[in-house]
């Protein structure tokens, strides 16, 4: 006899739907699943006999083929756990078939006959369509932030009692309200830094990668874990987004909720190169560089992490995606953050700011980690020196707070939503020209710049957008003034310490 359940897989941060199907005929004993399942999947035959037996259903000595289709599609995971047992219980007849239309079943199973929790549960709900999802009961509240008529259960024994209108259908949990945490570290707690600060408000309001260099204690972590405060609110869409790529990293399941503050991701420089970009060898999961879209990944101690690490960002810094591609399988996982880095200017973090015990080669070979198109993507660098004494231990006063500068931000983001937009540094070729035309003067700038061979043409890019956000904050409109784009020359000179041109 023949039966179907429908399911789903996930694959990157995507679900896919997947339609169960069992067939059990006389043979000898066998259980085979065949559909590209990888091995996590292949073993569902030893979850799904033990949960049967454990829940006093029949599990008959016959010969059961499982198929997953569709077929050139590669299944990963426990989730299809679910379906193939209910997809073998209509199969040889303890339930009836027509209990399981319109259903959707995600879940793995326990060797007790519970229903466990998967990752990805956001997005697997997403891809079943009008199918109404039926999820553990652990997992109801993140389903529900994407599916409110979503329906669960705790055992195998209570789900088949419900389908069957035997029992009532547990009432599943609500998620919770949206993440909005106001306890984040406030701007005015960082003393003196008055450039440092600008750079900060330029680069939330536009979108501009920032890279900061100078000595420890000058603050430059300090700097950077304010500026996710900085960034406005998430949109419903982007919220649902960021959302989803959390849910299939499996780190949205301790608070369902969605995201609508931008996250801050800051891996550690011993990271893996696919804990950084994504992927693996068979699931292919999002990386930090995923997880930090729609917020900022901060890379402390940059010329610490090793080359290929950096300039595998390249790619992802422009096109907003990172693809992983495997042997058998790939996937387009989002990948549009807002890059800061912050490092020493050389090994023992001295510099021209102290007596520096580094030889020309070590600082050389520091340096060459970061390579010139790589810097060059950054919008805006700077040193950060340690603030004066008077400064730290006087009776200084603080600087702007963060809800003021954030004020001012989310004008300029508005401004650029206006141009098609979510932030000025996506503004490309025609859109750029027509946003950011450049006066007489300003067009005199960048091309002595570019003539001395002190500016890519990226760089120039770059520095019309940044200039552009520059009037935004100022509440200036017209063509690009001089003054604005010597501003934004200055705020990206320092990197030519590094090895780049302005």
């Amino acid at each position: 006899m023949l039966a179907t359940a429908r399911s789903a897989t996930l694959l990157g941060v995507r679900g896919h739907p997947v339609q169960v199907e069992a067939h059990v005929s006389e043979g000898l004993p066998a259980f085979t699943i065949v559909g590209l399942p990888d091995t996590s999947c292949r073993e569902s035959r030893d979850r799904v006999r033990a949960a049967m037996l454990s829940s006093r259903f029949v599990v008959k000595q016959a010969r059961v083929t499982v198929n997953l289709a569709p077929t050139n599609l590669r299944k990963v995971g426990a989730g299809l756990d679910v379906a193939m047992a209910l997809a073998l219980l209509a199969a040889t007849g303890q339930i009836e078939p027509t209990v399981l239309d319109g259903h959707a079943f995600i879940g793995e199973l326990g060797l007790d006959g519970s229903l466990r929790g998967v990752v990805g549960m956001l997005p697997l709900c997403e891809a079943v369509g009008e199918l109404r999802p039926v999820v553990p009961h652990a997992d109801a509240a993140e389903a529900s932030l994407v599916r409110p008529d979503v329906r669960c259960a705790r055992t195998l024994r209570e789900l088949v009692l419900a389908l069957q209108g035997e029992e009532p259908w547990p009432d599943a949990e609500a998620p919770s309200p949206p993440v909005r945490s106001d306890d984040v570290p406030d701007l005015a707690d960082v003393q003196g830094q008055v450039v440092a600060r600008r750079a900060l408000e330029v680069a939330a309001a536009g979108g501009h990668h920032l890279l900061m260099v100078g000595p420890p204690g000058g603050g430059k972590t300090m700097l950077a874990e304010r500026l996710p405060g900085l960034l406005p609110d998430l949109s419903d869409e982007a919220a649902l987004d960021v959302s989803r790529v959390h849910s299939a990293a499996g780190v949205l399941q301790d608070a369902p909720a969605l995201l609508r503050r931008p996250p801050l991701r800051a891996p550690h420089h011993t990271a893996s190169l696919v804990a950084l970009v994504g992927g693996g060898s068979a699931v292919l999961r999002p990386g930090e560089i995923s997880l930090a879209s729609g917020g900022v990944l901060f890379l402390d101690e940059l010329g610490e992490f090793p080359a290929a690490h950096l300039d595998a960002l390249r790619q992802p810094l422009e096109s907003g995606v990172v693809r992983v591609a495997r042997a058998h399988v790939g996937a387009t996982l989002p990948a549009r953050f807002l890059l800061v880095g912050a490092t020493n200017p050389c090994p023992c973090g001295a510099g021209p700011f102290g007596a520096c015990r580094c030889s020309a080669a070590q600082v050389q070979r520091y340096l060459r980690r970061l390579s010139g198109p790589l810097l060059d993507r950054f919008d805006l660098g700077l040193w950060v020196d340690p603030p004066p004494a008077s400064e730290v231990l006087g009776q200084q006063a603080h600087g702007e707070p963060t809800a003021v500068v954030r004020a001012r931000v989310e004008a300029a983001r508005e401004l650029a939503r206006r141009r098609g937009v979510s932030s000025n540094r996506q503004l490309r070729g025609a859109a750029l020209e027509r946003a950011a035309p450049l006066g007489p003067d300003a067009l005199s700038v960048l091309r002595d710049r570019l003539a001395a061979g002190r500016l890519t043409m990226r760089g120039a890019q770059r520095v019309r957008a940044v200039a552009l956000t520059l009037m935004d904050l100022d509440g200036v409109s017209g063509p690009l003034d001089a003054e604005h784009v010597h501003v934004a020359l200055s705020l990206r000179t320092h990197a030519e310490a590094l090895g780049v041109a302005a």
